[in-house]
């Protein structure tokens, strides 16, 4: 009540104030508050607007642009040969290892006694041909697009009654394919309620079996521009996207460059890279979480941030650098030996899915993954020939600083749903992601999981992006 009667006071000392000014000093301060008023809903009006980027152009192919281009989409199927798995297991057969330092686990890299496990299988029981089938239970298809032929798998539904189909598109990262999703794509297309989607899922280029550019600059901005122009030849107007890892940015991408076309952009990573508000999250976060908008579950994953978020990442960014600087050194080692590239690939699959996999002999990938799978993801990058040209994705995203590419610069306002796994390498809170993420639907702490979240947990991540889908379509 005291603090209420000074204010009245102070407001009635003003009304009077005012009041005891001559005419014109009360019009100069009438108008410098319409002024000050008008220019505050000007920002306001502005920073709500809906902000894209430019779409830009490109040309990947070898040579000069054509005056003409082919834009028919053709079927495709993934195929094998006796001559081809001949030369696998002839290049298995000649590989050398080194012995692992005792107790060490995969703290080092790919323990090689588990390693000897692992391509014993692939050389004597993986059966490459029937996986070959496995994958061609989806219709593959393939297009041309600013030089490259990109492909992609589109599953349609089966349509019932009173149901509800909408389209997405769900987008890879590295060391991963188009094959992660094989678990979720049924859990998003043979839904029997009122909700199903129909789903693209397309190879980035250079990744599989899309054509790798010929032209240096093919970055996150030109994959997104491709993978629009896909989902406009495929006829669809506005669509949903779903990614994590190189997924993310590329979704993001294509949310920036065409708003309108975005439904509604799902992520399974997420990050904000600077800002003060971070800074002053760091700073009270431990002692004063709700200061600075974090919850007990952010606190518990983000804290104490130093070896969390700074030891971890450097602990596990070695490839980082190696592909964001010299792709091509390390890349012609993994192209001549499917070991070393099994290793390389799969040493991910280990310590991206939670990090306390470092400390067992065999990297925990059996807990999660089985053999089949795992391997199925590697002969992908193998019988196309694709790492170096996947791992130069990261040399032309950072050729210069990410951070001054008009992309970091763009918030996105296409409604937006986050889900957070707890085996992620960096924790982003909500409270960070609103700073680059305008219109965030839904925020959730996922029980379980890790990098390759499709991959890992397909019924978490389903249920998460439908029950986002159901918030945006209001029902």
């Amino acid at each position: 009540m005291y603090f209420w009667n000074c204010a009245m006071q102070r407001l009635q000392c003003l009304k009077d104030s005012f009041f005891a000014l001559d005419t014109v000093q009360q019009q100069i301060i009438i108008s410098s508050a319409v002024a000050a008023g008008g220019m505050l809903a000007f920002i306001w009006h502005k920073r709500r607007q809906v902000k894209s980027i430019p779409l830009g152009e490109g040309w990947w192919g070898a040579g000069n642009k054509p005056l003409s281009v082919d834009d028919k989409i053709y079927p495709f199927k993934v195929q094998t040969s006796d001559e081809e798995i001949k030369d696998l297991h002839e290049r298995i057969d000649r590989a050398r290892y080194t012995n692992p330092l005792e107790d060490s686990g995969f703290q080092y890299g790919f323990n090689s006694t588990y390693l000897k496990k692992v391509v014993s299988y692939w050389r004597n029981e993986f059966d490459w041909k029937k996986q070959v089938a496995v994958l061609n239970k989806y219709p593959h298809f393939k297009t041309k697009i600013e030089g490259l032929d990109v492909h992609y798998i589109h599953v349609r539904p089966s349509h019932h009654k009173n149901q509800r189909i909408l389209p997405l598109m769900l987008v890879h990262g590295w060391p991963g394919s188009f094959y992660e999703f094989y678990k979720i794509i049924p859990l998003l297309t043979e839904n029997q309620d009122d909700l199903a989607f129909e789903v693209i899922c397309p190879s980035l280029p250079g990744y599989g079996f899309s054509d790798a550019p010929q032209k240096q600059g093919f970055d996150s901005l030109a994959a997104a521009r491709i993978f629009l122009t896909l989902m406009e030849r495929l006829g669809f107007s506005q669509f949903y996207l779903q990614g994590g890892d190189w997924g993310s940015l590329i979704t993001t991408n294509m949310a920036q460059m065409k708003p309108q076309c975005v439904k509604g952009l799902h992520l399974n990573m997420f990050t904000v890279r600077r800002g003060f508000k971070l800074l002053l999250t760091l700073m009270i976060g431990p002692y004063l979480p709700f200061l600075v908008g974090l919850g007990r579950e952010d606190v518990r994953r983000l804290f104490p941030y130093l070896e969390k978020n700074v030891w971890e990442i450097l602990r596990e960014s070695g490839y980082f650098h190696i592909q964001a600087t010299k792709p091509d050194t390390a890349g012609c080692g993994l192209n001549d030996s499917p070991v070393g590239l099994a290793a390389y690939i799969l040493e991910k699959f280990s310590s991206w899915t939670d990090l306390k996999n470092r400390d067992l002999a065999d990297g925990g990938l059996e807990r999660m993954f089985s053999l089949d799978d795992l391997l199925t993801n590697v002969m992908i990058y193998w019988t196309t020939g694709s790492i170096v040209s996947s791992m130069r994705f990261y040399k032309e995203n950072f050729k210069s600083n990410p951070d001054k590419r008009v992309d970091a610069k763009t918030e996105i306002f296409v409604p937006t749903g986050l889900a957070a796994f707890p085996g992620e390498l960096m924790h982003c809170p909500k409270s960070w992601a609103e700073l680059r993420y305008r219109n965030i639907y839904s925020y959730t702490f996922m029980p379980r999981g890790g990098h390759f979240a499709a991959f890992e947990e397909p019924q978490l991540l389903a249920s998460d992006f439908v029950q986002f889908v159901r918030k945006v379509e209001k029902f």
